[in-house]
């Protein structure tokens, strides 16, 4: 039939395993097109997750059943495994394109994604009180450095990520128009408007000579890489254990909806791009709502009972 079963043995060893689609997705796609962070996310999951198990498969030979037992052995970490589906789902589309397999054989279709719980932590009042305190006692006797305590502060009262006060530059802060303007966004470029609190912090705050950072490194030029050991200090004097540095944004978005403002203007204030993003503080925005049905509520009966009521006495 003039086939060369040599040589077809040959092709089949030469074939593209998984490892050659893990090293090729990182170079040519992720440390492309996403952030660096991104990008090493992606490398800890191909190399925690998917090459252990998948590492030496060959790509055309990869089946969605093969794709559903790793997911299903993942069910322990739920957040993950999502994550890692998209990411094959991804490397396979990518290795249509290449002509690692056929097209339309993506065995990430159909495997179904994990439902996730998202995770929803505000600081109470007390609780920014307590904070406030540890704050002031760091400020005053711990061996800290000043900005890396008003970078806390400056989470607090700007909604901002923990990696754009991290990265912000003294050049990104426009104090003419109360604003900074951030370059390296999640999701592109955008301002972030300061409020009077927000702006006391940055005027007040040291400049280190011949560094642009705001949050200064210890070496010089450099910015300070990270806020976790002091955060995880602060919320153990605090009694915060269960509070993350990311929770300090969802603190000023839900103070913000308790405080009467829409969930447009917060998801502005987020930088949120999807509304469905601020939608999470949503449940938060029923006062007017219950201050309504009580009114209402307490009118009808009293007609009911043929008695006269002030409207505004049946207001919680």
């Amino acid at each position: 039939r003039g086939e060369d079963p040599a040589a077809d043995r040959q092709a089949r060893r030469q074939a593209p395993a998984v490892a050659d689609l893990a090293e090729r997705h990182l170079r040519e796609h992720a440390r492309i097109k996403n952030k660096l962070k991104s990008a090493e996310r992606d490398q800890r999951a191909w190399e925690r997750c998917v090459l252990p198990t998948l590492g030496r498969r060959k790509v055309k030979d990869v089946t969605r059943a093969d794709i559903a037992k790793l997911i299903t052995n993942m069910s322990a970490t739920p957040a993950m495994a999502n994550k890692v589906l998209t990411l094959l789902s991804k490397a396979f589309n990518l290795a249509e394109v290449w002509g690692w397999r056929p097209e339309g054989t993506n065995p990430c279709r159909h495997v179904a994604r994990y439902k996730e719980v998202a995770r929803e932590r505000y600081l109470s009042e007390c609780e920014l009180r307590r904070l406030g305190d540890v704050l002031g006692e760091a400020e005053q006797f711990w061996d800290v450095a000043p900005q890396a305590i008003a970078a806390i502060r400056l989470l607090l009262v700007t909604g901002c990520r923990s990696a754009e006060i991290l990265n912000l530059r003294w050049g990104d802060v426009d104090f003419e128009r109360r604003c900074l303007h951030l370059h390296d966004y999640k999701t592109g470029k955008r301002t972030v408007v300061l409020n009077d609190a927000a702006l006391d912090i940055l005027a007040n705050l040291e400049r280190v000579d011949s560094n642009p950072y705001v949050i200064p490194g210890l070496k010089p030029g450099t910015r300070r890489s990270t806020l976790q050991p002091l955060w995880n200090r602060i919320r153990e004097a605090a009694s915060l254990d269960d509070v993350r540095i990311h929770d300090l944004r969802h603190t000023f978005g839900s103070v913000g909806v308790n405080s009467g403002h829409s969930l447009a203007i917060i998801g502005k204030l987020l930088g949120h791009t999807k509304i469905l993003t601020t939608q999470r503080y949503a449940h938060l925005a029923d006062g007017p709502v219950r201050e309504a049905t009580q009114s209402i509520g307490a009118m009808v009966a009293a007609s009911m009972s043929r008695q006269e009521i002030d409207p505004g006495e049946s207001r919680v």
